[in-house]
């Protein structure tokens, strides 16, 4: 079982570059423990700006460093820097399209026991709806390493929200990574599962219980929520009974919605959303958490199940 996590593999990406880039340029909200930037911080400590718990102010300095050259990473819990320092995003990043890269770690229901006021399940809807804004939700160590190694050679805006914990390793060192590019990990007839960051283990999952029932099941890793790659999703759509999204955010406004509106201009067929509901989340570990609103790898096997059986 893989132990790093997605945070850890940015940390040690932007250590490797570091080696040879000194515009790289960390910043964190009193949060390089939980962002496994303590490494960072110690070993390049004139490339490092910790501002406490304010997260405005950590946007803001991040967009005034990117503006005088340098590649900033602006690392805070997702749930924080998607709300308290919104209009900084929209204005000082966004908008005046800086070179800041905003990570958001712990992200989706990864603080578990402390919360939804820890949750940050409107993060993709939020920053989605910025001009000028990227979101990603990488699943693995592997495609986060190469999504920030491709991020260091643009000097556009970024946000990046990343799990707690260590998730199952999907590729390995030899993967071949293009960004703004969804990897298609299983080809199947019946049923096209859209999955991204820590639900893609359980999209995989659930393709194989699916197999052994007999139903032909792709899934597709759609790590770029914005650019939202159509190309690709449509190809496989259109060979579908079925469409899924399986997403760890609010029914509105994230992957589920995103997808429906592809579909609704390009190819209308039916569909299925799994999300998180529209309401305070219960409190408990992420696996708690996922088993109890059926998004789990056997929960999601059967709602597609019964899906398939309505249809």
């Amino acid at each position: 079982m893989n132990k790093i996590t997605n945070r850890q593999a940015i940390c040690d990406t932007l250590m490797e570059a570091a080696k040879t880039d000194k515009d790289i340029v960390v910043l964190c909200s009193d949060s390089r423990g939980s962002a496994s930037m303590t490494p960072f911080f110690e070993q390049y400590p004139g490339q490092c700006v910790e501002v406490g718990i304010a997260e405005q102010n950590l946007v803001t300095i991040a967009a005034g460093l990117a503006s005088c050259g340098k590649k900033a990473f602006a690392v805070s819990p997702a749930s924080f820097i998607s709300t308290r320092s919104y209009e900084q995003a929209k204005v000082d990043v966004a908008y005046s399209g800086t070179d800041v890269t905003l990570v958001g770690i712990s992200g989706g229901i990864s603080y578990g026991a402390l919360g939804m006021t820890h949750h940050s399940c409107q993060d993709i809807a939020a920053f989605s709806a910025l001009p000028g804004m990227r979101v990603y939700l990488p699943s693995d160590r592997f495609q986060t390493s190469e999504l920030v190694k491709a991020l260091l050679q643009d000097r556009k805006p970024a946000y990046i929200r990343v799990s707690r914990s260590a998730t199952e390793d999907i590729y390995d060192s030899s993967m071949e990574f293009e960004i703004d590019k969804a990897n298609v990990l299983k080809e199947g007839e019946d049923v096209l599962i859209v999955a991204c960051g820590d639900m893609v283990p359980n999209a995989l999952c659930a393709a194989s219980q699916l197999e052994e029932q007999g139903i032909r099941a792709g899934v597709i890793d759609m790590y770029c929520l914005k650019p939202f790659d159509k190309d690709t999703f449509l190809k496989y759509a259109h060979t579908t009974r079925l469409v899924v999204t399986v997403e760890e955010h609010s029914p509105y406004g994230g992957l589920g919605s995103i997808t429906a509106m592809v579909l609704a201009e390009c190819c209308p067929m039916r569909m299925l959303r799994i999300a998180l509901p529209d309401g305070h989340i219960i409190a408990g570990t992420n696996q708690e958490v996922f088993v109890h609103y059926g998004m789990d790898g056997a929960g999601i096997a059967k709602r597609i199940q019964s899906a398939l059986t309505e249809g």
